[in-house]
């Protein structure tokens, strides 16, 4: 399914994601392209989560509806592809609970659910480690 996101750059800033339909959804990268995977990468776990606690989600907004939006100005429209066939499944994780008071403290000031932020984490760490043209694994 495809959302609209806003693609925006202060001065002195790197490039900002924003999502009209998800309100707290936020994210950013150095180049516009950075900033693009990491708004699929965003949504994709922010769905998640609002699955997961029950939430009902969004259809997207249409291009007429967001003409009309002012929360950016000079912003960009970006769309972004989120895959919305794959089951979402839970499981269980064992952990001392201050480090999941530590997570539950990163994910909310990263307007994340724990979920999405650990999600989040792990493929983080999984793209530094996948081998890339840029990156070969030795």
């Amino acid at each position: 399914m495809n959302y609209i996101a806003f693609l925006h750059k202060d001065r002195k800033s790197d490039y900002g994601v924003s999502f009209p339909d998800f309100p707290g959804c936020i994210t950013a990268g150095k180049t516009m392209e950075e900033a693009h995977r990491n708004a699929v990468d965003a949504l994709t776990l922010h769905i998640d989560g609002m699955r997961e606690d029950g939430e009902a989600i969004p259809k997207p907004s249409t291009l007429d509806r967001l003409e009309k939006y002012s929360a950016r100005p000079g912003a960009m429209l970006l769309l972004v592809d989120i895959p919305m066939d794959e089951k979402t499944v839970r499981v269980n994780i064992t952990a001392r609970q201050s480090q999941i008071d530590t997570i539950d403290r990163l994910a909310e000031s990263a307007g994340m659910t724990r979920s999405a932020y650990l999600v989040r984490s792990a493929m983080k760490e999984i793209k530094k480690r996948s081998p890339s043209p840029a990156n070969p694994r030795r």
